[in-house]
């Protein structure tokens, strides 16, 4: 199974949306809430190559991008593989 990774803040719809679709698969991920900034955050930007919005998403160590780009590799086949399913 992939080690998910998924960067979040606490109010944001995109983020909620992300990780309902990663429950529905079944797969289990470690979230990083980030509302408060700090360090959390200031890691999670420089792992996402400078982008700072939420949520940012990692599979086994691979920046996969927001909620968008996690449901556009779903609707194109390629999620399940990268999650290992």
């Amino acid at each position: 199974m992939a080690k998910i990774e998924i960067y979040t803040k606490f109010t944001c719809p995109y983020c909620y949306r992300a990780k309902s679709l990663l429950s529905s698969k079944g797969v289990e991920f470690d979230e990083v809430e980030v509302s408060m900034g700090g360090e959390p955050k200031a890691e999670m930007i420089r792992r996402a190559g400078g982008r700072s919005t939420v949520p940012q998403i990692f599979i086994d160590g691979q920046h996969v991008g927001g909620s968008d780009d996690l449901a556009a590799l779903d609707r194109a086949g390629k999620l399940d593989p990268m999650l290992g399913l």
